[in-house]
């Protein structure tokens, strides 16, 4: 080959400088293994073997074949020996034959031609001579069309051409006898073929009639079954017919009528039947068309709070049938939530015939009932209310809280006055009872917003309103609030907390300024007393303080005038000293504050004493140095400046206070970031809703509150900040 390889034969090995070296081979290293070697041993490889973990792959690298220059794909035969010799291995392994070469692969086409009879050295010119015919025997055509029946004398001009000789068919006898004779004529030869085609023609026409059969066939079998469900249903029908047929519409009491429990038993069975065609067929009307004069009797008959669970057994057992089935009421009428009375009930239009039932027959019983009830008198309406809750639509149940349970749990708290009675008039139980022993079991029942303490507008709003005012008027000699304390579980703590500092606190330090007298000859611990029972409701920080601005100053004070009179005895004193500590409950006595306290009296002594040891009087005894007794708040607001004398600090004091008092009455006041077009003082809105909407537009001028005339929307007066302006702010 010479040195370009451009002359090398296409039958040679490629010496292509790519060409690995085979790996069996160790005499160019002098019988030593090379690097390669070693590392492919390590993985496990062995001479002579293939690759790979059973030895699958190839034994000999492999080989490149360069084809010569401008040559295309399929000019040189490109399988190399090593493929070949792979590709014969892998065969082997598999138990096929291998065809290498060319040859082989020619030898074997010859053999296969030989087995199907063509014979012939199997070279042909392409594109030359005629295309050959192909024959349908008889024997095919009636394969191909199995059931036709082929006459004899169409039988007469089909060319048989099985043998080796041609021959027109005259009868089917000797089919496939070859004869020597051949086709006559060429015009024997057309109708020969016009009789074929026309023999195909039936054949095709045969197979389209055979395929129509089987749809027919088909379609025969799905109208039996569709007509097999008709009768059944035909058949249920005639069954649902008897049954609301067997439900008489008669007047109660005539002859032939059905009584409750017989309608009752009946619907129960309709019910049963027919659970899934209810709203197909309408039978909710037909069930009420039948039950309605039976359960009018029955509701006239009926005293909801002697009897409050009469008929739900009944109606329980077929509510089904009403719609009612669901457990959930608010899933069954399609609502978001069951205790909002804004959102909508129902998608319809209008009501169903069981709900129209409820609504003008149940209601009104209920509603005459609820009027002339007490509510001091829970159970018998309570037992009403949860036994009749899931056969009532959500819009009936919403009116009876909304319009009948609220308004008359809202009166017994407005007269509610727990202020002990002085006159011997026979006292109302209503107005002594505490909120808490009839308002509280019913919040499980009422919507969300009258048992959510956040709403502006609800029940507990009115509850919490109720005890601001009792508490801004409560005297501590009265004792504690009856059930107080139970309304803690129900109002956030920090509310609860702040109410109890805003409104009672205060009253607490008055009761000690007012009642309190310090008397070491014939001390009264009444006063004290009072507010000692106080103490669960504050912590002992709060109380601590209370005592340090009302109780101590007069305490010191006493001390003081005691040591500086002529009649001073330091061991009545020191005794004295001893048993007030004694007094006070055992977290106070220990609080920091108020062992301070204690601490000053015993250095007024002392320093008493001091004086006694220089020989100097005892009025050089200084006073205490607290001053007078202060109200102990938690203030939330800057408190007014006495000193403020201009104008613009005045304005933000009031507008303090006035905040102050919206957040006791649930109020909010909405800057609108506007301006008065008469004076230019900026406008608010004082409202109770949440989204700041409604309410009345006021603004703030010297130390009143000017709002916005309901009739003249231009013009302004003055209010007072009380009970008129919090009902216009709540839209009342």
């Amino acid at each position: 080959m010479e040195a370009q390889g451009m002359k090398r034969k296409f039958g040679q090995p490629s010496n292509h400088p790519h060409k690995a070296p085979k790996l069996d081979s160790t005499a160019s290293t002098g019988g030593k293994m090379t690097f390669a070697q070693k590392m492919m041993a390590k993985m496990g490889y062995k001479e002579g073997q293939g690759l790979g973990k059973e030895g699958e792959g190839i034994i000999n690298p492999i080989e490149v074949k360069l084809r010569p220059q401008g040559a295309g794909v399929g000019t040189v035969k490109e399988k190399t020996e090593q493929y070949k010799e792979e590709q014969r291995r892998k065969a082997e392994a598999r138990g096929e034959e291998y065809e290498g070469s060319s040859e082989e692969e020619r030898k074997k086409r010859k053999e296969r031609r030989k087995k199907i009879g063509g014979g012939g050295s199997g070279t042909s010119t392409p594109g030359k001579g005629r295309k050959k015919v192909k024959y349908r025997t008889a024997a095919d055509v009636q394969a191909a069309a199995p059931g036709l029946e082929v006459p004899q004398r169409m039988l007469s001009s089909i060319l048989d051409a099985t043998g080796g000789e041609r021959k027109l068919l005259s009868s089917a006898a000797g089919l496939m006898t070859p004869t020597g004779n051949e086709l006559g004529t060429s015009e024997e030869e057309k109708i020969a073929r016009r009789e074929r085609l026309e023999l195909e023609a039936f054949v095709e026409s045969w197979h389209g009639l055979q395929e129509q059969k089987v749809y027919l066939e088909e379609h025969e079998g799905r109208l039996a079954i569709e007509a097999a469900q008709r009768k059944e249903e035909l058949e249920r029908l005639e069954k649902l017919v008897q049954s609301v047929e067997s439900l008489s519409v008669l007047e109660p009491g005539t002859e032939g009528a059905n009584t409750w429990s017989t309608t009752v038993e009946k619907l129960r069975t309709l019910q049963e039947a027919f659970k899934h065609e209810i709203d197909k067929y309408g039978l909710q009307e037909a069930a009420v068309g039948a039950l309605h004069p039976l359960f009018k009797l029955q509701m006239d008959a009926w005293s909801p709070l002697e009897d409050p669970e009469h008929l739900v057994v009944d109606l329980q057992s077929v509510k089904i049938l009403f719609g009612q089935g669901r457990d959930d009421l608010a899933v069954s009428h399609g609502i978001h939530d069951l205790h909002n009375p804004y959102s909508k009930a129902r998608k319809a239009k209008s009501t169903s015939p069981y709900e129209t039932m409820m609504y003008t027959l149940w209601l009104p019983k209920v509603r005459t009932a609820i009027t002339n009830w007490s509510v001091l008198d829970r159970a018998p309406l309570e037992v009403l209310i949860s036994a009749w809750r899931p056969l009532l639509p959500a819009f009936i149940y919403t009116n009876l809280m909304e319009q009948l349970l609220v308004p008359k749990l809202t009166t017994a708290l407005e007269s509610w006055d727990p202020r002990p009675r002085t006159h011997h008039h026979k006292p109302n139980p209503l107005k002594q009872a505490p909120p808490h022993t009839y308002l509280l079991p019913w919040l499980q029942y009422l919507p969300t917003q009258h048992s959510d303490p956040s709403a502006s507008i609800s029940l507990l709003s009115d509850v919490k309103r109720k005890l601001r005012r009792v508490l801004d008027t409560w005297d501590a000699s009265f004792g504690l609030l009856p059930g107080l304390l139970d309304w803690r579980t129900v109002f956030p703590t920090a509310d609860f907390d702040t109410m109890l500092l805003r409104h009672l606190l205060p009253r607490l330090a008055l009761h000690l300024s007012a009642k309190l007298d310090i008397d070491p000859s014939d001390q009264d611990l009444t006063p004290l007393e009072n507010i000692f029972i106080w103490s669960p409701y504050f912590t002992p920080t709060v109380m601590a303080r209370l005592l340090i601005a009302e109780f101590f100053p007069k305490w010191l004070s006493t001390l003081h005038l005691w040591l500086t009179s002529p009649s001073a005895s330091f061991g009545e004193i020191g005794e004295w000293l001893k048993w007030w500590p004694n007094q006070f409950p055992s977290p106070l006595r220990s609080h920091p504050d108020i062992q301070s306290e204690f601490n000053k009296g015993n250095t007024m002594v002392n320093s008493a004493l001091d004086l006694l040891d220089n020989d100097q009087p005892l009025s050089l005894l200084p006073p205490p140095a607290a001053g007078p007794a202060k109200p102990v708040t938690m203030p939330t607001t800057r408190a007014p400046a006495a000193a403020a004398t201009r104008k613009e600090d005045l304005e933000i004091d009031l507008r303090g206070a006035i905040e102050a008092w919206c957040a006791d009455e649930d109020l909010s006041l909405i800057p609108l970031r506007e301006a008065h077009p008469g004076n230019g003082l900026p406008l608010f809105r004082l409202t109770a809703s949440a989204s700041g909407k409604g309410g009345v537009i006021v603004y703030l001028k010297g130390d009143l509150v000017w709002a916005q005339k309901k009739s003249d929307r231009t013009t302004y007066e003055p209010v007072e900040l009380g009970e008129r302006l919090v009902e216009r702010a709540e839209g009342r």
